[in-house]
């Protein structure tokens, strides 16, 4: 074990620090936490050792026996992320597919596309240099019941760039000091679709073949969350902060938040505890929001890039 001194954190009327002696993590994989389940019916590939899996074998379009669907679902709950390629799929094949998982939702700031209204386009047109949702974020924390999970399917990618990354959030709470765990369980943190919204919204939807809806909402959509959520179907702790909303701890000043919540975003997406895929056209990919963060790259400026989306409905985090 490495020990090192800490720099004291005060804030509030009330100072409080962090513990004075602090246990320096070491990376982890998904296996330090999760007893690897043995598939029959699926091909499992992780693509890193804290997250993600590359599934084949499987036609997703196509009618799926309940042994094949229960060994996916338990894939997803183990691996976080989990990416389908080569899959010829129509918007309603999505939309059945997600609909597996939970009830299907709504992206409260984009139109639909034409006859789906399930789905929604995400696009970054040859010319714009600005790409939708750019930052570390996991989706829509401004809703009292924030997304389950997000389908994601690659109609257009460009030749080079255009990738993904994802990070584990349960990884980032079980590397952080039982200090700083005591401090975080029982916070909350108000998330708002405001913040940011120029640069990860209106400025990409103004200019280019996406189109905004209820932007006005922006200004006033906002939910309180636990810092620290417990997942529902695993009964494991996460870290449940994502820069792209988060604004203040409850109680407390923005001001004498961001000390903390800068060292959290940098925590949260260590690359132990990331993946990063390269997409492929007829790729679907569909992630767990409750207990990952994901960060589209924007770094193929004069190529066109199209993906659908599909939001799967959740609860609220506890």
């Amino acid at each position: 074990m490495s020990l090192k001194l800490d720099t004291r954190f005060h804030c509030g009327p009330t100072a409080m620090r962090l513990p004075v002696l602090c246990h320096i993590a070491g990376s982890r994989s998904i296996s330090d936490d999760v007893p690897m389940t043995t598939f029959k019916h699926i091909t499992v590939a992780p693509l890193a050792a804290s997250i993600g899996a590359e599934i084949s074998g499987v036609d997703l379009s196509a009618a799926m026996p309940d042994e094949v669907w229960q060994e996916i679902h338990q894939a997803y709950l183990d691996y976080i992320v989990l990416f389908f390629r080569d899959q010829t799929l129509t918007p309603t094949d999505q939309v059945n597919f997600a609909a597996r998982f939970g009830p299907i939702g709504k992206y409260p700031f984009a139109q639909p596309v034409e006859g789906h209204p399930d789905v929604i386009a995400i696009i970054k047109e040859a010319h714009q240099t600005s790409n939708f949702g750019g930052i570390w974020h996991t989706d829509t924390t401004y809703l009292e019941c924030p997304s389950l999970g997000s389908a994601l399917y690659a109609r257009e990618v460009p030749p080079v760039g255009g990738d993904t990354m994802w990070a584990n959030q349960y990884a980032a709470y079980d590397a952080l000091s039982d200090g700083l765990k005591e401090m975080l369980d029982g916070l909350k943190l108000l998330n708002s679709a405001s913040k940011n919204k120029a640069s990860l919204r209106e400025d990409h939807l103004a200019d280019g073949a996406m189109k905004g809806q209820d932007e006005s909402r922006m200004d006033v959509q906002q939910a309180f969350h636990p810092v620290v959520r417990t997942h529902p179907e695993t009964g494991r702790k996460a870290l449940y902060v994502s820069e792209a909303h988060a604004v203040c701890f409850e109680g407390w000043t923005v001001e004498e938040s961001t000390p903390l919540l800068g060292y959290l975003y940098e925590h949260t997406r260590k690359p132990e505890f990331t993946c990063r895929f390269s997409w492929t056209v007829n790729t679907l990919t569909i992630w767990d929001n409750r207990c990952g963060l994901h960060y589209p790259l924007n770094d193929y400026h004069g190529h066109r890039r199209e993906l659908y989306r599909v939001t799967i409905e959740g609860d609220r985090p506890v």
